[in-house]
């Protein structure tokens, strides 16, 4: 049965040294809601996001509780930003979920609002 999450996340991001041309940076979050606990991540990116035309990679694990169930996963992203539009896609690792959320799957939908507040909605299922 699908199941959905709500809530908002912090993110601090850290670069470092670019590489090849490729930016590095390194994620830390906090999840609140639904879904609690804390992310660190590593992402990669490249294009030229002052002119609206970028792209990223990123990796991402999870500790804490999802919907009352402990435990950790693994969250991968893909980002890319144009002029007219942007996409992302936002998915959990398949077989990366351990403790009580072994068996996870799902995609989450994000919200960056006017203020800066990432809000989540995670349509997920727990085998």
């Amino acid at each position: 049965m699908t199941q959905h999450a709500h809530g908002t996340f912090e993110v601090a991001i850290t670069p470092d040294e670019p590489e090849g041309g490729i930016g590095r940076f390194r994620i830390e979050k906090t999840w609140s809601g639904d879904l609690a606990g804390t992310g660190r991540g590593l992402m990669l990116s490249a294009g030229d996001p002052g002119q609206q035309a970028a792209g990223y990679v990123a990796l991402e694990t999870f500790e804490g509780t999802l919907g009352g169930h402990a435990g950790g996963f693994a969250f991968q992203q893909l980002g890319v930003m144009r002029p007219d539009a942007q996409e992302l896609t936002y998915l959990v690792v398949p077989g990366s979920g351990s403790g009580d959320l072994a068996g996870l799957g799902g995609r989450l939908a994000l919200d960056i609002a006017a203020d800066g507040t990432h809000t989540y909605d995670l349509e997920y299922t727990l085998d």
